[in-house]
């Protein structure tokens, strides 16, 4: 896993409030880790779409370590990709800052964005290693409690791997920025925290198995209520 510090380019340099720039790649890996969706930009017949997408990482793959993104096969996003730059982003939003005026509310968050162009997955242990790094992305060790990827259900699947060399951190945290003037105004100001968290796990009507102890340890991370199933 490269520890390499974030090397700006034109494209991921911060023109505006430069100094909510992360340059430390590990600042880049937490974003990626804590995130669960992503958002890929891509053009399509000449018109940009951007698509909320399951990705996962593996930080030991390439020199900057690699994103996988996932699709159909036929999906437009998945077949114009490689013949171009895209960008992925992943955004987590930590609060909601309520300032004296109205110009000075904001939003705490942690925002990564990463170009490159990317290239499809052709090799099958790749490919299948793609599959179970998004998988356990989401849920740690569900590869490892669920059925692998047949031929059939590889062949309608894409993937695509993208280089974290390219990439931006953009964070903001803290309270409000009043103006001096306001600060005595009979205004309530500071932040209201969020996160998201997850309820208890809901067995399927079809399925007679306790929860695993996988999806518990998940469901707790994410402040779900102690479950003991497993």
């Amino acid at each position: 896993m490269t520890t390499t510090s974030l090397s700006p380019t034109e494209r991921t340099r911060l023109r505006r409030s430069k100094e909510r720039a992360a340059t430390d790649r590990r600042v880049l890996h937490e974003v990626l880790r804590e995130g669960m969706f992503c958002h890929l930009g891509v053009v399509v017949d000449g018109a940009p779409l951007v698509l909320p997408t399951a990705y996962g990482v593996d930080l030991d793959s390439g020199p900057d370590g690699t994103l996988y993104l996932h699709g159909s096969v036929a999906a437009r996003s998945v077949v114009a990709a490689p013949d171009q730059t895209i960008c992925v982003t992943v955004t987590h939003v930590d609060g909601l800052v309520l300032a004296r005026s109205a110009f000075h509310h904001s939003v705490n968050y942690r925002s990564a964005v990463v170009f490159g162009t990317p290239r499809p997955v052709t090799d099958p242990d790749e490919k299948l290693h793609g599959l179970t790094v998004i998988v356990d992305h989401l849920v740690p060790g569900r590869s490892s409690g669920s059925r692998g990827p047949n031929r059939k259900e590889l062949a309608k699947t894409s993937v695509l791997a993208l280089d974290l060399t390219e990439a931006s951190v953009k964070t903001r945290a803290g309270g409000a920025n009043d103006e001096p003037e306001d600060l005595d105004l009979p205004y309530w100001t500071g932040v209201l925290p969020l996160r998201m968290v997850a309820g208890e796990p809901i067995t399927n009507d079809d399925c007679d198995l306790l929860v695993p102890a996988h999806i518990r340890t998940r469901a707790n991370q994410l402040g779900a209520p102690s479950c003991t199933d497993g």
